[in-house]
């Protein structure tokens, strides 16, 4: 099964893939001009209102929990499983994904609160709801959105869950000793009891969680990268020269540097892939951009503060080991460790000894523990999208999702990494196909944004004046309700 699942993900991960990726980020820089460099400002100003909101997510909820999978098991493991299958070079990759692939992000954002959904008082949407109705043919964006919301539900609920519980059991079993098939059966139990409580309480305990976390886990790798300064201009340079093939060692694997930078780009940016864009649905905001900034600037902050320093922090201090695609060691710095977590705990350990098992498996079962939340809310809102809000299926789909985190407890490593990986693969596919037909109507809402910017007046969003059809009344009923303000 392993052997196969691994086959499955190496056609899924194809270079056409990370073209496709590529091209399309870049096709939507172009459209918007490059609003991801010239909208910096605004994206930081719109994630921080927090207004109480009894329908959705407020928008720092909504950025806490879109950022979530920047800031999951994708930046510490994440990093380390990049340059060991892809050596320093995938990290320069990977920073082109942001750059170039955060307008994705931002397509997403927009064409999922443009054609959102109110459902029992909850904001629902996603990749589902704006193929079915962001077709102009109703027949084939129905065809789209069946086939991403099975396609989401299975790979969400069985294939994504693994790499995060293996990790933060794999964490606390190195830290502590504990045996990790303990820590997955106590985990999936809480796990459980929190997703009962539904959308308000994910947001509540992501918003208190993650963000904490994630600034001490920066820090922490900003003082290691301090300690070993006089490393540093050497390894941005390796990252450099090992990215174009110009490093004697990592020549050879080129191509596996762009495959993997990207690769990991997508699984802890989750670009192109679409989930993210379920979180977007279920904010409330004044206007469909205002949550394209929010999912883009989501993608520079996990790349650029998380993803970068834990990189940086393994390169300057040697905690790694690179292999060629027949898997042959051609760095070898740390002999018989196995690649993920532990590559990070020999940084820190590097500067503060024995702190490093305690500190990162901690931080991986606040970051993973955040991810898996988000990982329920995409299944859910995609199977609401294909049964309706009914008891049973709903039920159902919790308990195979907790039985899915456990059983990522007692994979191997390669295994849950090689099912993750297929999950965002296949859904990227589908959605970035997508986008590529109807992102067209993002582009016209963004444009149509920018031009009452410059006209001095707070933008609104008005979908007849844009022409765009079967958007839902939850946008009809803001216009009305800023007339009577």
């Amino acid at each position: 099964m392993a052997e196969l699942i691994s086959k499955l993900n190496g056609m899924v991960w194809s270079m056409p893939l990370v073209l496709l990726v590529l091209i399309s980020g870049l096709y939507f820089s172009i459209r918007m001009k490059f609003p991801q460099i010239r909208k910096m400002k605004t994206m930081i100003h719109s994630s921080k209102e927090k207004s109480d909101s009894d329908k959705g997510l407020n928008q720092l909820q909504s950025f806490v929990l879109t950022a979530a999978r920047t800031v999951g098991v994708g930046n510490i493991a994440g990093m380390a499983t990049g340059i060991h299958f892809g050596g320093p070079g995938a990290i320069f990759w990977l920073w082109v994904l942001a750059i170039v692939g955060s307008p994705i992000a931002m397509i997403e954002g927009i064409m999922s609160q443009t054609y959102k959904l109110e459902v029992n008082g909850e904001f629902r949407g996603g990749p589902s709801y704006y193929m079915e109705r962001g077709f102009d043919n109703k027949k084939v964006g129905r065809a789209f959105a069946l086939f991403y919301s099975v396609v989401g539900v299975f790979a969400v609920t069985l294939l994504m869950p693994g790499v995060q519980t293996y990790n933060i059991a794999k964490g606390i079993n190195l830290a502590f000793g504990v045996d990790m098939v303990v820590v997955g059966a106590v985990f999936s139990i809480v796990f459980g009891i929190i997703i009962i409580g539904g959308l308000k309480r994910i947001g509540n305990v992501a918003q208190r969680v993650s963000p904490i976390m994630a600034i001490l886990y920066f820090l922490m790798s900003i003082v290691v990268i301090i300690f070993n300064f006089d490393k540093f201009g050497s390894a941005i340079a390796l990252i450099f020269k090992s990215a174009f093939g110009a490093d004697a060692v990592f020549g050879g694997i080129m191509g596996q540097a762009v495959s993997w930078g990207i690769k990991r780009g997508v699984f802890a940016n989750e670009v192109g892939v679409g989930s993210s864009a379920i979180t977007s649905a279920t904010a409330e905001v004044k206007h469909p951009v205002t949550q394209g900034f929010i999912g883009a600037l989501s993608v520079f902050m996990g790349t650029f503060f998380v993803c970068t320093t834990s990189a940086v922090m393994i390169i300057i201090t040697d905690s790694y080991n690179v292999v060629d695609k027949l898997g042959n060691t051609i760095v070898e710095h740390l002999p018989c460790v196995e690649y993920g977590n532990a590559y990070v705990i020999n940084a820190v350990n590097t500067v503060f000894p024995g702190i490093g098992e305690a500190f990162i498996a901690i931080s991986v079962l606040c970051f993973s523990s955040v991810a898996l939340l988000a990982y329920y809310l995409y299944a859910e809102s995609d199977l609401i999208f294909l049964v309706g809000e009914k008891k049973l299926p709903i039920t159902i789909l919790k308990v195979v999702f907790v039985i899915s985190v456990f059983l990522g407890s007692i994979s191997s490593v390669n295994t849950v990494w090689d099912m993750g990986d297929m999950a965002h693969g296949l859904m990227a596919w589908i959605n970035v196909f997508t986008l590529i037909l109807i992102g067209n109507k993002a582009v016209k809402i963004y444009k149509d944004y920018e031009e009452q910017e410059k006209l001095g007046k707070t933008p609104t969003f008005d979908p007849d004046k844009l022409g765009l059809k079967d958007v839902s009344d939850v946008w009809k009923n803001n216009i009305k309700e800023d007339e009577n303000d």
